[in-house]
């Protein structure tokens, strides 16, 4: 028994020892260059590629299967003069005996100067389509004779295939490179310098990976620095896949970053389970220049429509900063406008849409919560719907441009000349000239190519909303748009114990374009409203003011140009700054009466009940017919003009002297019956801001005025009946309303 086994192991030595020897002759005996065009035939025949081997062949046999090529390329048979593929060097070797229980026990696999060229033609053709694919065989005249088949039995069911082992002491790729081209859209993408290394590739064993590359394109030009660190962690049979310790970090420049480079680097853990159909990224950690943010992103459904919720927690960072620092400088605004901003909130989102829900966002101060999303990624679709406790909107306005504040500069200078030489001369100047100055920007306001691609809906609202220098209360703002078409459904809140109403439309699909605006203000401080556009108010009082206005164009003096529409008001117990008219004809009134004031002078300024008109714009110019103002003892009726494109009026104003009316009656001012129904008439030109100071006697009307006096007497000339009065009375019918 003993030789018997003794004999079987010296045979299977000699068997093994035949077999070393048949390995060593076939390695070392037969030269497959030899067979280069038997190979290439083979790779035509069963692989239908056209396979081009320049370089030397290499192998070994056993116990390692090895092959080692150089200078090798690949190509379609429908196209074998352009290489897709080629190589420098290919060395790979594998166990044998292992293959035979379908294991795949490999050694260090290097692939060195992999040039992979991917391409569409214009008519969409992707060369990649051919690759393994038999030419078409050309038709011949002669017809095929029908093929006659025997019954055939059904086929086993097979078994199903037990998945390969993967065993793999390392994978290097170097110096490897890919490009895509696409002739229908001139697109060309590209990876350049590939290095990828490994550690043992074993499956359910984490392998160590790293991956370096330099990524461009053309449209926009884009250049890309990025290395990929982690540990890879697959189960086939689970279909579970996981990269642990993520690591991708880099370096970006081109085109859309304006000559700026963008750092950037993310980790965390990524889990792909397909029997589940989800995948995870938690760990999340992300850095953008400045920016830094920390998250958890889910999606499931990956068999269907993938469905993404998580949640983003962005640090405190300067957006205006981090904005300049991609290539995207906002306009100047207010010194240190997006200097704080910080995000929390939870996401959800598929393939073509994102949500933030249950968002916290602080701005400045400021805090915004509710929801931002965009609906639908192709059309831009944006659906706001925020709270916030206050928020400044001036602070985030373009400054005005140099020609703009200019032109402030240089009508602020008129405004104050024809302001001093009224108060300087006590009003008895002649008539300030008329305002020549613009008094409008032509700065462009709107971005209209922005607007035409607007797909918004919004709905906001504020605690306290401060809006061209005015504090809106409780402000609630509903607004949409979409294809260059918005509607501002309302904008309305309180105002200094008052309240305002605004809606409107803006068509900016034309590159002029049309915006109408109606308006609601109801028992809101005039002068708090112009003090807040930095004017000095010429009145006083609770304005109720109602609107419908149109305009075209893209500036403030475009708009203001072409504002047509009409518009309504009334100031209730208010004050005529500057304007004592109420004394002055108590005092004409008074000496008329040749009699003493028993009272001391009042205000320098003018109380009156009521002041009301009507307006009717066109093209920048308000016709106001009916001006009225109720003041006691008087009556004050006016027609003229407002021309806003320069901020100017020109109005002849009438003043009926009724006397004093209070319960206790001054005596001198009373009016008698010679006096009562006389109409004192003004001219007022000048600045708007002026207000009553711009106001003179109307020397054309005085003579109206003298004849309705003297009864029938209407041949006499006017310096005839006033050289008959009292030199005391002629100055004071002259000095009437000129401070």
């Amino acid at each position: 028994m003993k030789a018997f086994g003794k004999i079987l192991g010296l045979v299977l030595l000699g068997l093994l020892l035949i077999i070393v020897a048949l390995g060593f002759a076939l390695t070392h005996l037969f030269d497959p260059n030899d067979y280069k065009e038997e190979i290439r035939q083979i790779a035509r025949d069963k692989a239908h590629i056209e396979l081009t081997l320049n370089g030397d062949i290499g192998w070994s046999l056993f116990p390692w299967l090895g092959l080692e090529l150089h200078e090798a390329s690949v190509a379609t048979l429908s196209n074998p003069a352009q290489p897709f593929a080629d190589l420098q060097m290919l060395g790979l070797s594998v166990r044998v005996l292992p293959l035979l229980r379908r294991e795949v026990q490999m050694s260090d696999v290097r692939v060195e100067g992999l040039n992979l060229r991917l391409s569409r033609d214009k008519q969409g053709h992707g060369n990649w389509e051919d690759i393994g694919k038999a030419p078409p065989v050309a038709a011949t005249g002669t017809p095929e004779a029908p093929a006659t088949s025997a019954p055939t039995t059904a086929p086993a069911p097979e078994k199903p295939a037990q998945p390969i082992r993967l065993d793999i002491d390392s994978l290097t790729v170097n110096n490897a490179r890919i490009e895509y081209n696409d002739e229908q859209t001139g697109k060309q993408f590209s990876a350049e310098s590939i290095q990828l290394s490994t550690g043992a590739v074993h499956e359910g064993a984490s392998i160590p990976v790293k991956l370096t590359a330099f990524f461009g394109s053309n449209q926009p030009v884009m250049r890309v620095k990025s290395e990929l660190n982690g540990e890879l962690r697959f189960d086939r049979a689970l279909k579970r896949y996981q990269f642990e310790d993520m690591k991708f970090s880099g370096e970006a420049t081109g085109e859309p970053l304006q000559g700026k480079t963008v750092t950037f680097a993310t980790q965390g853990q990524l889990l792909v389970d397909l029997s589940a159909n989800i995948a995870e990224w938690t760990g999340l950690k992300l850095s953008l220049n400045q920016l830094r943010a920390l998250g958890e992103l889910k999606v499931n459904d990956l068999d269907k429509t993938p469905q993404l919720s998580g949640a983003l927690s962005i640090a405190q960072f300067d957006l205006a900063k981090f904005l300049d620092s991609v290539g995207q400088p906002l306009p100047a605004m207010a010194p240190g406008s997006l200097g704080k901003v910080e995000l929390v909130s939870r996401l959800q989102g598929t393939p073509s849409s994102l949500a933030l829900e249950d968002l916290n966002l602080k701005l400045d101060g400021s805090t915004f919560t509710g929801r931002l999303a965009v609906e639908d990624f192709a059309r831009q679709a944006l659906r706001v719907q925020l709270k916030a406790d206050t928020f400044n909107a001036d602070h985030y306005l373009p400054a005005k441009s140099e020609a703009a504040n200019s032109a402030a500069v240089a009508r602020q200078a008129q405004v104050q000349s024809s302001e001093a030489g009224a108060m300087a001369a006590g009003g008895t100047t002649p008539l300030p000239d008329a305002p020549t100055q613009g008094a409008w920007s032509t700065d462009k306001l709107l971005p209209l190519a922005r607007l035409r691609n607007l797909d918004v809906i919004a709905d906001l609202s504020f605690g306290q909303l401060t809006l061209s220098q005015l504090p809106i209360e409780n402000a609630a703002l509903k607004a949409s748009g979409q294809g260059g078409q918005l509607k501002l459904d309302t904008l309305s809140g309180g105002l200094y114990n008052g309240t305002f109403q605004a809606s409107g439309s803006l068509d900016a699909r034309e590159d002029v374009p049309v915006l109408a605006l109606q308006t609601k203000i109801k028992q809101v401080p005039v002068e708090r409203i112009l003090q807040a556009q930095g004017q000095t108010p010429p009145v006083k009082g609770q304005i109720t003011l109602d609107s419908n206005l149109t305009g075209r164009g893209n500036s403030q003096k475009a708009l203001v140009d072409s504002l047509n529409g009409t518009a309504s008001f009334v100031i209730n117990n208010g004050v005529l700054l500057n304007a004592n008219l109420e004394q002055q004809l108590c005092t004409g009134i008074a000496l008329l009466n040749r009699k003493t004031l028993a009272t001391t002078p009042r205000s320098k300024d003018t109380p009156f009940q009521e002041l009301k008109g009507n307006l009717t714009l066109r093209n920048g110019v308000a016709s106001n017919p009916d001006l009225k103002v109720r003041i006691p003892g008087l009556t004050v009726n006016g027609n003229g003009d407002v021309d806003l494109r320069v901020l100017g009026m020109d109005y002849r104003v009438g003043i009926i002297v009724e006397g004093d009316k209070r319960d206790m009656p001054d005596p001198a001012c009373q009016v008698g019956s010679n006096f009562q129904g006389i109409e004192v008439p003004l001219r007022c030109r000048g600045p708007l801001e002026l207000g009553a100071k711009a106001c003179r006697l109307d020397k054309d009307g005085l003579g109206q005025v003298a004849a309705k006096m003297a009864g029938n007497k209407l041949s006499e000339k006017i310096e005839e009946k006033l050289d008959k009065v009292n030199p005391k009375l002629k100055d004071a019918l002259k000095g009437l309303f000129n401070r």
